[in-house]
């Protein structure tokens, strides 16, 4: 596979005459492909039916005929303003029961059906005109569904939607009684057309209803999605791709991934750390420059697997952005190493967001590589330099990491409606431990929740999956690999109950959780030999051999025939500890890095990444601040 650049590009908002000019510089830059049009629909229909495509069709030719690639934008994620005077009802509503305004972006509602088909509408127009034009070479759909909290509504819209998405999934409202539990407090209902949407209650909401409206929701994106990438794909046969975010997790992306060929994401390492790695003040401070050592990469693996092996950066961080609380320039070179750490995930292209900073609107204090009077910004020395880098380099071969960690989307809207302790998230608990796989030298593939995706690994880490299907737990216990479950895992079932017997229920390995707990930050529990259980801790029962116990020996990780149950949340050393247990059982090797230096291997490379602001010294090599070893294999 071949690795290119790219950048994110706005011809609308420069004036005509400069964008042969920008085009050559691109191409001199060593960039490949260019992203466009995803919010422009005010340009192309300023008013109801007044199509306006000829500046689209000169800036796609003048792109072209550089040289580069075209990536096309859907662009439905900024509706103009008319379309709110023509469907007022089509915004979406937030939990307290506000709409949203315009004056912004992705100001829709998905359960929206007159707003579908306006999509449906100017999709279908943009993909009969340019679906067969050489110089678009792939399309995006809409932009960063869910950004903002916009993928839950609870609008009219959705209601009507919900209910119907209800009978649908339990044909009798006798059987959403029953599997729901509303003899509880008196909640049943006598027809779907009574039920509401789970907001403004007096208390908590019933978490099986919140739950159900999740995964609605979910399917409300996927279905839109889907509505484009078919037409899109009937008029082309370029490569459709969505760019995801990070840390949005409120709609299932292997669902959304099912209809694009590509997964993209839009990396911004600087913003993310304040506001969504979750890193400690002195966290913060130590990486405010480069960014955390595992969060870019963990997404890198994630949307490797939404997008079946296909998987770009569609927006890079170049340099400043203006949407973090606080919002530092990058390190020298950090730019060249997330860029680097993305192809050594096996990213196709890292695209920089964006080609000339705006002098205008929200994103005016967004840095990209020229600057708003078109001079070079600094980013735009590292991407020449990542350019000749790749071309000089091999062709990236991928191949499977012996490990695999699952991430289940449907365990992440569990845990958010009954995390049983405050700021207890199931993406930080699967964060945490790729942290420790990652601190221990290993390379990782991050899996979805299916079991055909289990095969050829040495360990599996599964995490917190409160709900287990069952062929996927069935898979689990037959699998080769050494596997890692819990806490909470098999804890409820598809309909949020406490199941019998009760969990884990995994075959061969006797344990029981006959109690649980959840502890203040300021409480965790020792555990003998070092490390401690922090948030949550579940007491075990059962005859299987513990190998990690609290100081007053009761049993935390039990194993029986290459099943392990965790049963509580460790910190960081008790992690280490599990990570090397399984890694001698798996015959894995282990090499612990030191911090903020980072491993990652494919076929024919092995990656070494300085996060730090000093040089380090590892296995020979030394590594200056924002350095990047790479060593053929």
């Amino acid at each position: 596979m071949k690795r290119t650049l790219g950048t994110c590009y706005y011809p609308e908002h420069w004036p005509e005459e400069i964008w042969e000019q920008d085009a050559a510089r691109m191409v001199e830059a060593g960039l490949t492909w260019i992203r466009i049009g995803e919010f422009s629909w005010s340009k192309i229909e300023p008013t109801p039916g007044d199509l306006r495509w000829d500046w689209l069709d000169r800036a796609i030719e003048v792109l072209g005929q550089a040289g580069l690639k075209v990536v096309l934008g859907t662009p439905t994620a900024t509706p103009p303003r008319w379309m709110i005077d023509k469907h007022p009802d089509m915004m979406a509503v937030d939990v307290d029961g506000k709409p949203r305004k315009f004056g912004s972006r992705r100001h829709y509602c998905f359960s929206h059906a007159g707003y579908l088909e306006e999509c449906r509408r100017i999709v279908g127009m943009m993909a009969e005109r340019y679906g067969q034009n050489p110089n678009v070479a792939a399309w995006q759909t809409d932009n960063e569904y869910g950004c903002h909290d916009t993928t839950i509504s609870y609008s009219d819209a959705a209601r009507v939607a919900f209910r119907d998405w209800l009978r649908a999934r339990y044909a009798s409202i006798d059987t959403l009684n029953t599997a729901w539990g509303n003899i509880f407090w008196s909640m049943e209902y006598n027809s779907f057309d009574q039920i509401d949407l789970p907001n403004l209650t007096v208390t908590e909401p019933n978490p099986a209803h919140v739950l159900a409206f999740h995964r609605f929701s979910s399917d409300q994106v996927v279905t839109f999605n889907k509505v484009q990438a078919d037409i899109l794909r009937a008029h082309s046969e370029a490569p459709l791709a969505h760019n995801y975010m990070g840390r949005i997790t409120d709609f299932d992306h292997y669902d959304v991934g099912d209809d694009l060929e590509i997964a993209s994401w839009d990396s911004y390492p600087l913003g993310f750390l304040e506001d969504r790695v979750g890193a400690s003040p002195e966290q913060q401070r130590a990486y405010a420059r480069q960014g955390d050592p595992d969060f870019q990469a963990f997404h890198h693996d994630l949307y490797r697997a939404v997008g079946k092996g296909r998987w770009w950066v569609m927006e890079q961080q170049p340099g400043p952005v203006n949407w973090a609380p606080y919002n530092p320039v990058p390190l020298p070179g950090m730019v060249r190493l997330w860029s680097w750490e993305a192809f050594a995930h096996g990213a196709e292209a890292v695209c920089y967001f964006r080609w000339r900073q705006a002098p205008m609107a929200q994103e005016q204090l967004h840095a990209g590589l020229l600057r708003p009077d078109s001079a070079d910004a600094p980013a735009m020395g590292e991407a020449q330099q990542v350019a000749r880098e790749i071309a000089e380099a091999p062709e990236v071969a991928h191949h499977q990491a012996p490990v695999a960690l699952i991430f289940d989307y449907n365990a992440e809207w569990m845990w958010t409606v009954q995390p049983h302790a405050a700021g207890a998230r199931y993406f930080d608990l699967v964060l945490d431990t790729y942290r420790a796989l990652r601190r221990a030298g290993l390379s990782i593939d991050i899996i979805p929740p299916r079991s055909e995706a289990l095969a050829g690994y040495k360990a599996i880490f599964a995490p917190g999956l409160m709900h287990m299907d069952p062929a996927l737990k069935q898979a689990l216990e037959a699998s080769d690999a050494d596997v890692v479950l819990g806490p909470r895992s098999a804890a409820r079932d598809q309909d949020f109950c406490i199941p019998t017997p009760l969990p884990p229920a995994i075959e061969g390995l006797d344990v029981t959780v006959s109690r649980l707990q959840s502890l203040r930050p300021d409480m965790p529990i020792a555990l003998n030999g070092g490390g401690a259980v922090k948030l949550y801790l579940e007491e075990l029962e059962g005859s299987a051999e513990a190998f990690l116990t609290t100081e007053a020996g009761e049993p935390v990780a039990v194993s029986a025939k290459g099943v392990t149950y965790l049963g509580g949340w460790l910190d960081a050393k008790a992690m280490d500890r599990l990570v090397l247990e399984v890694a001698q059982r798996a015959e894995l090797t282990i090499t612990q890095m030191p911090e903020g230096i980072r491993m990652r291997e494919t076929a024919t490379e092995q990656f070494l990444f300085n996060h730090t602001t000093e040089t380090v010294v590892h296995q020979g090599h030394d590594l200056p601040p924002a350095g990047v070893v790479r060593i053929a294999l």
